[in-house]
């Protein structure tokens, strides 16, 4: 904040004790202290203060993001119905490739190798 060095605090020190005198200067000094130790509170009240009202606001934001995003529910529930889908598209090429194989005859009337081999 401020940048006071050892120098200007040594030189305000001489001015302070010139000025309120030697018998004063103590009392004066520590109600100094006690107002600046004060202040110090308040600005670091105001500071947590406004800190607890920034997270509040992006903790709404964040809430309101997640409310207009998909839901699980919806998530779940197309996940379900891509899979009932699948199912149904399998069990469909199961039931032609079964009409298929029963459609073919089963017997081959091609001579086996063992057939051809007889003299």
């Amino acid at each position: 904040m401020f940048d006071i060095g050892f120098f200007e605090l040594l030189l305000i020190g001489v001015i302070a004790l010139l000025v309120i005198g030697p018998e004063r200067l103590p009392k004066v000094a520590h109600t100094a202290g006690l107002w600046f130790g004060r202040a110090r509170r308040t600005v670091m009240d105001v500071k947590a203060d406004i800190d607890k009202e920034l997270k509040a606001e992006e903790l709404k934001r964040i809430l309101d993001e997640q409310a207009k995003s998909t839901g699980i529910h919806e998530i779940i529930e197309e996940t379900r119905e891509s899979v009932d889908k699948l199912k149904s598209d399998v069990d469909e090429g199961a039931g032609e490739l079964k009409a298929l194989t029963d459609s073919e005859p089963t017997e081959s009337k091609e001579p086996t190798k063992a057939e051809n081999s007889k003299p």
